[in-house]
């Protein structure tokens, strides 16, 4: 079943209330940082007991600052009362403090590999970034041959740990998934030209419902932003 998704609030929303025993995700439909969360959730099967809070960004409510996450960034977890920041930090916390299939490989190797794979994720991020005002085909196609040639590492599946689908891959698809967007429309430039097995491991990152349910971007606003935003205007 879809779930059916809280509208977001806006500056003059009301606090839900804090530390009364729900859990709670404050989140924004449109942050990919918040979205690896919201996948790992969706996919340990946690929707009845974490509760989202859609914030809008552009227009958030004081409330968030003050009084729930003083960093004033999403996503947040309030959990045990207390409230955990940082999206990277999050998805392995949720995976091992909540119920659900786990999303971290008991096989030792791929452990240290998915290690690898979550301390690099930033630096792929700030280089797709940089690459908007560069030379996207160079700088962002390092970044896309380091997740090719990652995805060849194990050939028991297409996922970035082989057969199973895990906390690496969550950290790494809302960011391909917007940059595919961006960098098509913007700059012609498609990311899974001579990738095969980057094609392969979104198609089948697309069949999971615990991802598609988040796939909430749209791609005109997203491009309108991530211009805005990242491009040096001309």
């Amino acid at each position: 079943t879809v779930e059916s998704l809280p509208p977001t609030l806006e500056a003059n929303a009301e606090q839900p209330p804090l530390f009364d025993g729900t859990t709670r995700l404050y989140t924004s439909y449109a942050c990919p940082f918040a979205q690896r969360v919201w996948i790992t959730r969706n996919y340990k099967g946690l929707q009845d007991e974490i509760k989202l809070v859609p914030l809008n960004l552009q227009n958030r409510p004081a409330w968030y600052k003050e009084k729930v996450y003083p960093v004033n960034k999403v996503p947040s977890l309030e959990h045990n009362g207390k409230i955990i920041g940082e999206s990277l930090d999050l998805i392995k916390y949720v995976d091992s403090n909540f119920e659900g299939p786990s999303l971290v490989p008991n096989d030792p190797d791929k452990k240290r590999t998915l290690e690898e794979l979550l301390s690099y994720a930033d630096k792929f991020i700030e280089m797709l970034f940089a690459s908007f005002k560069g030379d996207p085909e160079k700088e962002a196609g390092a970044a896309f041959n380091y997740l090719e040639d990652a995805l060849k590492k194990y050939d028991d599946g297409p996922f970035l740990l082989g057969r199973d689908f895990s906390l690496a891959d969550i950290a790494y698809i809302p960011f391909v998934e917007r940059f595919q967007i961006f960098l098509s429309e913007v700059f012609k430039y498609d990311t899974i030209a001579g990738r095969p097995k980057l094609a392969a491991w979104i198609e089948e990152l697309n069949k999971i419902d615990a991802y598609k349910q988040t796939k909430t971007v749209d791609p005109k606003q997203l491009v309108e932003y991530y211009k805005q935003r990242f491009m040096v205007p001309k």
